[in-house]
C-alpha cells in the first residue's frame, strides 16, 4: 500500500496483488483471537473465554480495522470508490498492530496476562508517530489521485451497505480503543487510574454487534447502484417469519429474556438469508444438469471470494449463538464441600468424592479433586479439576475439568488450594451453548481459507494487468 502511495500507481492493481496476503495475515490474527479464547477457557480457569483485558483488546483492535478494510476494498474494485478511505484503513490497521505490541510490551496498562516487559515500548510509540506523520504527508500529496470517481447513489445499495458496515466496525473499534486506554486517559486528566470492566463493554457494544449481524444477512440482498425497498422487503419476509417462529418455539421451551430472544431472532434472520444465498446459487447450477453436491462444490470453486465470505459470516453467526448463551444464561456458584456432599446446579447434581495429591514431572505437585456428575439423576461423567504448583517458582496453575455437550458445558475448578483431602472449595459454572463459539470459529477459519485460496483465473488477470502497466508507462498511455 505504501509503495503504491509513494509511486503514484493508485489503481486497483495493488489491491489485487496484496488481497490474498491481506487475507492470510487477517486469518492468522483471527486464529490468534479464537485460540486465545480457547486457551483462556481451558487453562486460565475462570469460566470464560473473553474478559476484555487490554492484551486481548490489543489483538482485537487491529483485527477490526483489517475487517473494515477487507470489506471496503471491494467497493474500490467494483465502483472505483473509497480510494482515500481504503488507504487510510490499511495504514490504520498496520499502525494498530504496532500499537498493540506497544500495549503488551510496554506495561503502560496493567493486564492479567503475564508478559515480559521491555524497554522497547517508547521505540514502538516513536515508530508509530513517525509512520503516521509520513503516511499523512503522502496521503496529502496523493489526495487528487485518491479522489473517488463515483459516489454512493442510494442509501439502499450494496456500496451503501458496505459503508454502513465500515461505520459500525469502526464505531466498535473506537469504543474498544477508548475503553482499553481509559486508565491512561483518566490518569492524565484526574491523576488516578480508572478501569472499564466487562459489563460496560458489553452494554456499549451489544447494540452495535446486533446491527452488524443484521447487516450480514441483508447486505447480500442489495444491488449495486440502487435497490428498491419493495425488493428488499420481499426478500426479507420469509427469513423474518422463520426467525419469528423460531423465537416463539424458544419461548415455549422456556427461554426467557427480551435480550436473548432478540439476539436469537437476529441470528436466525441472518442465517436464513445467508442459507438462501447458498441455495440460490446451487439451484442455478443444478439447472445446468449438475446434481446438488456437484453444483454446491462448483459454486464454491468458481466464486471463492463471495461464498468464502458467506461462510465467514455463517461462522460469526454461529459464534453469536454461543455468545448469547454464555453471556445471558451462564450459572455460577462457589462452595466449600466435604466428602460425600452433593450440590445441584440446573439439571446437574455433583457429588464430591475427595482430594488427592501426587508429584508430577520435575518440580510439579498436582492436587486433584474427584467428583461424580449426574444429569437428571443419571451418571454422566467423573470430573477431576486440578491445581498444579511449581515448587521452584511457587507458581500455581488452575486446570478446570468439564463435561461438554452441544448444548452446554458443566465446568468445575478448584477455587483454592485444599487444606485437607476431605474438603475443597469448588467453583462451578454451567455454560450454555459455549461449544457453538468454537464451532463458529472453525467455520470462520474454513470460510477464510476458501476466500483466500488461489483462483487461477483471477491470478492470470492480475498478472496480465501487471505486465501491461510497464508497457503503458513506456508508450505514455
Amino acid at each position: 500500500a505504501m509503495a503504491a502511495l509513494m509511486s503514484g500507481n493508485l489503481d486497483d492493481t495493488w489491491i489485487r496483488t496484496t488481497r490474498r496476503w491481506t487475507l492470510v495475515a487477517w486469518l492468522f490474527l483471527s486464529l490468534g483471537l479464537i485460540l486465545g479464547g480457547r486457551w483462556a477457557y481451558d487453562v486460565l480457569g475462570w469460566g470464560g473465554y473473553w474478559g476484555w483485558d487490554p492484551v486481548e483488546n490489543a489483538s482485537l483492535i487491529p483485527w477490526l480495522a483489517g475487517t473494515a478494510f477487507l470489506h471496503s476494498v471491494m467497493i474500490q474494485e467494483k465502483r472505483n470508490m473509497f480510494k482515500m478511505w481504503n488507504m487510510f484503513l490499511i495504514i490504520l490497521t498496520y499502525s494498530l498492530v504496532i500499537y498493540g505490541t506497544f500495549i503488551v510490551r510496554s506495561g503502560v496498562i496493567s493486564s492479567v496476562h503475564s508478559f515480559a516487559q521491555s524497554a522497547v515500548g517508547p521505540l514502538f510509540f516513536g515508530f508509530i508517530a513517525i509512520m503516521f506523520i509520513f503516511s499523512a504527508y503522502w496521503l496529502s500529496q496523493r489526495r487528487a489521485d485518491l479522489a473517488s470517481k463515483n459516489s454512493v447513489s442510494s442509501f439502499l445499495s450494496r456500496e451503501a451497505a458496505f459503508l454502513y458496515n465500515n461505520f459500525l466496525i469502526l464505531a466498535i473499534l473506537a469504543i474498544v480503543f477508548l475503553f482499553t486506554n481509559y486508565p491512561i486517559i483518566s490518569e492524565l486528566f484526574t491523576g488516578e487510574r480508572g478501569f472499564v470492566g466487562p459489563p460496560v463493554y458489553e452494554q456499549a457494544l451489544a447494540p452495535l454487534f446486533l446491527l452488524l449481524l443484521i447487516l450480514m444477512g441483508v447486505a447480500p440482498l442489495t444491488m449495486w447502484y440502487r435497490t428498491s425497498m419493495q425488493r428488499l422487503g420481499r426478500a426479507s419476509i420469509w427469513p423474518a417469519a422463520l426467525a419469528t417462529v423460531f423465537v416463539i418455539v424458544l419461548f415455549v421451551l422456556n427461554v426467557r429474556g427480551w435480550a436473548a430472544l432478540l439476539g436469537f431472532w437476529v441470528v436466525m434472520f441472518s442465517v436464513a438469508l445467508t442459507v438462501w444465498e447458498f441455495a440460490k446459487g446451487t439451484r442455478a447450477r443444478m439447472k445446468r444438469g449438475e446434481n446438488a453436491l456437484v453444483a454446491f462444490t462448483n459454486l464454491m470453486a468458481r466464486n471463492r471470494r463471495r461464498y468464502g465470505g458467506y461462510w465467514i459470516h455463517m461462522g460469526v453467526l454461529v459464534m453469536a449463538v454461543g455468545v448469547i448463551g454464555v453471556e445471558l444464561f451462564q450459572i455460577e456458584t462457589q462452595r466449600q464441600m466435604q466428602v460425600g456432599e452433593t450440590l445441584t446446579l440446573g439439571d446437574y447434581e455433583m457429588q464430591f468424592l475427595g482430594v488427592q495429591q501426587y508429584p508430577g514431572p520435575d518440580d510439579l505437585i498436582v492436587t486433584e479433586a474427584t467428583l461424580d456428575v449426574y444429569k437428571n439423576g443419571r451418571f454422566v461423567k467423573t470430573l477431576t479439576p486440578q491445581r498444579e504448583l511449581y515448587t521452584r517458582t511457587g507458581q500455581p496453575m488452575t486446570i478446570p475439568s468439564s463435561r461438554s455437550t452441544v448444548t452446554e458445558d458443566f465446568y468445575v475448578l478448584l477455587a483454592e488450594q485444599p487444606a485437607s483431602p476431605d474438603a475443597a472449595t469448588l467453583r462451578i459454572f454451567l455454560n450454555p451453548l459455549i461449544n457453538w463459539v468454537w464451532a463458529g470459529g472453525f467455520i470462520f477459519v474454513l470460510g477464510t481459507l476458501i476466500a483466500a485460496w488461489p483462483d487461477p483465473v483471477e491470478d492470470r488477470i492480475t498478472a496480465v494487468r501487471a505486465r501491461r502497466r510497464p508497457a503503458a508507462a513506456l508508450t505514455g498511455d
